[in-house]
């Protein structure tokens, strides 16, 4: 039964969460003023004498912050009542034959205070109880005798909850920067928000600039979490792609982005003031044992760390005569503080933010060293970086960083929002920095190769243009400006490359030689690939993806050296497989990740193969194909789909079944397909459009045939049967998965051994791969 249903009874919740006018914390408190009076409704038909028996409200419902699907959390105080036993049933069932999910207990005043001595969750559970009906007294008592307990006990129970943050930021992730937030458990989400309350009713009392900021960064995450359950008509935390344009048409927000810029606005905040507090307590609220741990630290108080930055109290902070006026200032602060994995003074980045002026159009020399030894520190460059822009300050040094500020990425390739993946990449690409002759070009390319993404238009030619100017006003000469704008032009050309186009093709070796231009930016383009690819997320990099771009980059360095092309260029087949196939020799060979068939050339072989290697549940990776002496040879890469060891006494009967035309392979894939492929209820992110392209320029001897798609099982073997019917020769085909979506690309002959030119050849070939695709795509 859902929520809108349950409310056509006594409850009417209904109709409540049918005024779309009523949002966020409005609507989470009329929906607790609802069912407040509806249960003191039952409470004074059930309960005949309410002396000594009280109905309290706690948890979320005690905060009256009632989501529409938010459980409804209750205790019953009673003291000591004898008939409680019959009590409790009889006002419990009419929430569950409402439909709602109650959290309920029934305990003694002793026994609740005796529980919050020794259980977390019960205390700050307590810390928000909300008297709801019966003895006002006895509530009142209870939650007066467990604030005071609190505080009491705070320094004991604040080492826990900060403790039960962390581990709840590394299970849950960012809400500000991840593509589907955990709205509430998530890092800068309701829950911190919560946490801080408790720490605060315990032993510190908020500023009041901090407290309105978190309130109202905190009403923009309660409000889509209240419209995810509204528009769902379920229970969840966690913001998925399919829901986000709903719940921001119900916020009024242009779009899905609009909406979950602002939530990433709000997160970070949250965030960094959660990160602040929690900071401070550490460092000056917490019992002995907590502060001996900070002492290699605190023992360094008032030393000087750079001109007019010291460290006080594990902290960096400028001197009193430090020039807060002047640009380099702040990044001397930055650099200090990155170099020794410091927090910043956040009195010192308050008179930053009152008196630093923005940098001049042309930076000093120092300006320039101090913002890339910042970047070369890596993983503790980002969160300086995250604190500055809090204080918006790197906006002052970096004005073109302001549009892509919490600008969402809403596709299932990125996990990040742009400014997050730029500084992960930079911080990811300080950790490659021995690959590359020119360390501070490749920190300073990784954190502004997608700069142009919250701009219009196409955001590599916009990024061009942007860091060219960005590069020219650091002070980098000319001839380094060009290896830059080089960087953010082909920062995907590796990648590209490796996955999509044949490595033993020398026209792929001197196309990439041709664009990279210089050794030098090869190299800091292959640092970047790695960088940008494991910043981008897990569907992005791979060790398979990783050994094909290594042996592209060291492939283009050998022919930019002058080696010789043909030295790289001719590894397949190799003599012995030639011999082998001369001498008319048949074999299937697995080994490793490798699959080596040699047999009399017939029609369909590679669709057969690759067939059989789907129904012994593997990926094709990278294949080859080469016709000789009446035999053909087929080399296939693969990888298990389930991650398990490959069984080739398994896969290598399959291959021969599927050879000699005893192997159903059609019937067996539909089988396959209805029992594995199995649909979720919704989607986790968007399926790509399927897409077929013809390219007849990058290869002087074939004709390169890719397409995108859903990835599907037996894909691969449809598409090159497709391809077979056709009558087309395959040379070579790689398979490259994008997290659910694939991309293939297939190098193929004619059956004279030509190119395909002729355009109705072409129209059929996106016809049969397009039907192949789409019969993948339809369930069996």
């Amino acid at each position: 039964m859902s929520i809108g249903e349950a409310g056509t009874g006594a409850l009417r919740r209904g109709e409540l969460l049918a005024d779309r006018a009523m949002v966020g914390a409005v609507l989470c408190r009329a929906l607790a003023r609802r069912v407040d009076e509806w249960l003191q409704g039952i409470f004074s038909v059930e309960v005949a004498d309410p002396e000594g028996i009280a109905l309290v409200a706690v948890g979320g419902y005690g905060r009256s912050e009632l989501c529409p699907y938010s459980d409804i959390d209750l205790l019953l105080l009673h003291r000591d009542r004898p008939d409680i036993g019959e009590v409790a049933p009889r006002l419990w069932y009419p929430i569950w034959d409402e439909g709602l999910k109650l959290g309920h207990s029934a305990r003694t005043p002793r026994e609740t205070r005796d529980l919050a001595k020794t259980d977390l969750d019960t205390a700050t559970s307590l810390l928000d109880a909300r008297h709801v009906a019966g003895d006002a007294d006895l509530t009142a008592d209870l939650t007066a005798d467990n604030a005071n307990q609190w505080r009491r006990s705070a320094r004991r129970w604040l080492p826990l909850l900060a403790q039960r943050v962390a581990e709840r930021h590394r299970r849950c992730g960012e809400v500000a920067f991840k593509l589907e937030p955990d709205l509430k458990q998530g890092r800068g989400g309701l829950r911190d928000v919560h946490a801080l309350r408790w720490a605060e009713e315990g032993v510190f009392e908020m500023d009041e600039a901090d407290s309105r900021e978190l309130r109202a960064d905190y009403e923009v995450i309660l409000a889509a979490r209240v419209e995810l359950h509204r528009t769902t008509d379920r229970p969840g935390d966690q913001l998925l792609l399919q829901e986000q344009d709903g719940v921001a048409a119900a916020l009024d927000y242009s779009d899905a982005d609009e909406l979950m810029g602002a939530i990433a606005g709000s997160a970070r905040s949250i965030a960094w003031r959660s990160d602040e507090i929690w900071a401070w307590l550490r460092d000056s609220e917490l019992p002995p044992e907590w502060r001996r741990r900070l002492r290699r630290r605190t023992s360094r108080n008032n030393t000087e760390l750079d001109v007019g930055v010291m460290v006080h109290e594990g902290r960096a902070v400028l001197a009193a005569d430090a020039d807060a006026a002047d640009p380099c200032t702040a990044l001397r602060l930055a650099r200090a503080a990155a170099a020794h994995e410091l927090r910043m003074d956040r009195n010192s980045l308050e008179r930053l933010q009152e008196q630093m002026a923005p940098m001049p159009e042309q930076w000093p020399d120092e300006a320039r060293k101090a913002f890339v030894d910042t970047l070369l520190t890596g993983a503790a460059a980002p969160p300086v970086i995250e604190a500055l822009d809090q204080m918006d300050l790197f906006v002052r040094i970096l004005p073109e960083w302001a549009p892509n500020r919490s600008r969402p990425q809403r596709n299932a390739y990125h996990q990040f929002t742009v400014d997050r993946h730029l500084c992960e990449a930079a911080a990811l690409a300080a950790d490659l920095v021995d690959r590359v002759d020119r360390p501070d070009l490749l920190v300073l390319g990784a954190l502004l190769h997608d700069i142009g993404k919250g701009y219009p238009g196409d955001h590599t030619e916009v990024g061009m243009e942007l860091v060219a100017d960005i590069a020219h006003r650091m002070g980098y000469p000319p001839t380094d400006v060009d290896v830059l704008v080089a960087m953010v032009e082909h920062h995907l050309l590796l990648p590209d490359v490796a996955t999509r186009r044949d490595l033993e093709d020398p026209d792929t070796i001197a196309d990439v030689a041709r664009q990279a231009r210089s050794v030098e930016t090869l190299r800091l383009l292959g640092a970047l690939t790695e960088a940008d690819s494991v910043a981008t997320g897990p569907s992005a990099w791979s060790k398979w993806k990783a050994s094909l771009v290594r042996e592209l980059v060291a492939r283009c360095a050998h022919v930019m050296e002058g080696g010789d092309i043909d030295e790289i260029t001719s590894r397949f087949p190799t003599p012995e497989q030639r011999g082998l196939m001369e001498a008319g020799e048949r074999l299937v060979l697995g080994e490793g990740d490798t699959l080596l068939v040699i047999a009399p050339d017939q029609h369909g072989m590679f669709s057969r193969v690759a067939g059989a290697l789907a129904l012994s549940g593997l990926r094709v990776l990278l294949a080859a194909a080469h016709s000789e002496y009446g035999m053909a040879l087929e080399r296939f890469q693969v990888e298990s789909t389930l991650g398990l060891e490959i069984d080739w006494s398994q896969v290598t009967a399959y291959v021969e079944q599927a050879l000699a035309g005893r192997l159903a392979i059609e019937a067996r894939l539909a089988e396959r397909i209805s029992t594995y492929e199995v649909e979720p209820d919704f989607s986790p992110r968007p399926v790509i459009a399927p897409k077929v392209s013809v390219d007849n320029e990058s290869s002087s001897t074939a004709t390169i045939i890719e397409l995108a798609a859903q990835a599907r099982i037996g894909l691969l073997s449809r598409v090159t049967s497709a391809l077979s019917q056709l009558g087309l020769d395959i040379l070579s085909a790689k398979a490259q998965d994008l997290g659910g979506d694939v991309v293939h690309a297939y190098y193929v002959r004619d059956g004279e051994g030509n190119k395909v030119t002729d355009p109705d050849h072409i129209n059929e070939i996106n016809l049969a791969l397009q039907h192949a695709i789409d019969t993948c795509s339809t369930r069996v």
